[in-house]
């Protein structure tokens, strides 16, 4: 029982699988992978996310607390890049975690991306629908309340969940649609639109900096750390720092935590392995460089933001142009909102083209029923059917979840993604030393020891809530696993 719990999926099979008939089409470069990866990253992160984690936990320090998850997520980056360039398969740290650990981890990492690619998007579109809803008031065109938001909302304040008025957040559910048709169409034409929307919120990223530090007022940044720069907690205690009306941690670390969503977007670039012209070399590229000129531009947002408004002033649905009309520069609210509106919709294609790749190569495996999930359009080719339930499940979370818990939600679970893949190269080292690598992570082993124990330390930052409702997710995919999945696994059923 145990042992085919923990079969593994040889390197070889892997490649084999690349030959067959329903493999992806290999299309992207080096500069399409960095803009699929900036195209995720850049987005609600710093659109969105900055005035809450300022507003909430943070303050000022959130300059800091940008430079603590960058770093969790340059560690686990590179082990990303080396797993990328041994198997350009398509699955992301699912199939990683099948060459190293073995099945069941494999299933726990596949459900996890579930979580982190599918409630990711629909975090992503509310941020979307108050950025919309910001822009069209521009030209003093509201929507009527009970289509504004979900129908309720947390309040840390309170520590207790309120009602919002509200019936659907339809602007979060109608973009999810629209991304979902374009998705169908195929992959060259969903990476040429993200390019687009990549260069357009590029460059108001750029324009917020340089016209931004012009109305920065020093004193905004005093003090800098108003809870401190600790936050951190085990399984809702707080070890070191200040703790919330709600019981959660604050402080800089406790920001940390809150932003690490911001920079999910660089994992998703190696779900793409499969439709890489040349895997070996441009995945670690696309992987690092977005990762590391993302960080730049959070870093300087979050400088300019806090700079600009006092954090306890700053919106937590639409901070950016808030801040800008708050210091006498209403114009420039048409050209944000308008960048941010394009900005997010890229975040979104990227996570909503990458969750039905993760699924793709579950299928493949057993793991989920072949046929559905399995299925690749014999003209577009993709995986059509799972990119249809992927868009309804997306569009059904949008539109009646808040942004607070599902980002906290996605949060979680892809640090324990990250923590999974950082582990995977330390046994893969000593499993399979002689397995070619074209790309090596440097510093080993140091490299991936310091990525676990980062991430370890912002999964324990999070409120106690996270963890429950990652277990409970965790407890349902064991459900399936146990039901479905290890019934029907192509690898124990092999010889």
């Amino acid at each position: 029982m145990g042992s085919r719990l923990l079969v593994r999926k040889p390197l070889s099979v892997m490649r084999e699988e690349l030959q067959g008939e329903h493999r992806l089409r290999r299309v992207l470069g080096p500069l399409q992978l960095t803009s699929l990866g900036i195209g995720a990253i850049i987005g609600t992160g710093i659109f969105v996310l900055t005035g809450q984690a300022a507003h909430d936990k943070a303050g000022p320090s959130l300059m800091l607390s940008f430079v603590v998850a960058g770093m969790a997520c340059v560690f686990a980056a590179l082990c990303y890049a080396e797993f990328a360039a041994m198997v350009p398969v398509a699955g992301s740290a699912y199939a990683y975690a099948y060459a190293t650990l073995g099945e069941l981890p494999a299933w726990i990492i596949g459900w996890d991306l579930v979580l982190e690619y599918a409630v990711g998007a629909a975090t992503v579109a509310h941020g979307w629908s108050h950025y919309f809803q910001d822009f069209i008031g521009i030209f003093g065109v509201e929507l009527p309340r009970e289509l504004r938001s979900a129908p309720f909302d947390y309040k840390p304040a309170l520590g207790e969940l309120v009602s919002t008025g509200a019936i659907i957040d339809l602007p979060a559910a109608l973009v999810t649609i629209a991304v979902t048709v374009i998705l169908l169409k195929g992959i060259r034409e969903s990476a040429t639109l993200n390019a687009v929307m990549v260069a357009l919120k590029l460059a108001v990223v750029l324009f917020v900096i340089a016209v931004g530090a012009f109305h920065v007022d020093p004193d905004n940044w005093r003090p800098f750390a108003p809870f401190g720069l600790a936050g951190l907690s085990f399984f809702g205690h707080t070890v070191f720092g200040e703790t919330g009306k709600g019981g959660e941690p604050l402080g800089m670390l406790a920001g940390a935590a809150t932003i690490f969503f911001a920079y999910i977007g660089f994992d998703s670039v190696s779900t793409h392995a499969e439709e890489a012209k040349h895997p070996q070399r441009d995945l670690p590229m696309g992987i690092v460089a977005s990762l590391v000129i993302c960080t730049l531009l959070y870093v300087s947002v979050a400088a300019i933001l806090t700079g600009m408004v006092p954090y306890t002033e700053l919106s937590i649905d639409a901070p950016v142009s808030d801040a800008f009309a708050r210091v006498g520069l209403p114009w420039a609210q048409f050209i944000i909102s308008f960048g941010a509106v394009a900005g997010i919709t890229s975040v979104l294609l990227v996570l909503m083209l990458s969750q039905p790749r993760v699924l793709l190569a579950m299928a493949r495996d057993g793991l989920l029923p072949r046929r559905f999930f399995g299925s690749v359009h014999p003209v577009f080719k993709t995986p059509w059917k799972s990119t249809l339930l992927t868009g309804f499940v997306v569009a059904t979370l949008s539109a009646l979840l808040p942004l607070r818990i599902l980002a906290e939600l996605v949060n979680i679970g892809t640090l324990l993604a990250f923590v999974f893949v950082c582990a995977a190269v330390l046994i893969m080292r000593r499993t399979a030393p002689d397995a070619p690598r074209p790309f090596r992570v440097p510093l080993y082993p140091l490299t991936p020891i310091l990525g676990i124990v980062i991430c370890l330390l912002l999964m324990f930052s999070l409120p106690t809530e996270n963890w429950l409702r990652l277990a409970a997710w965790l407890l349902l995919g064991f459900a399936i696993y146990f039901g479905y999945s290890r019934k029907h696994s192509a690898m124990t059923a092999r010889p």
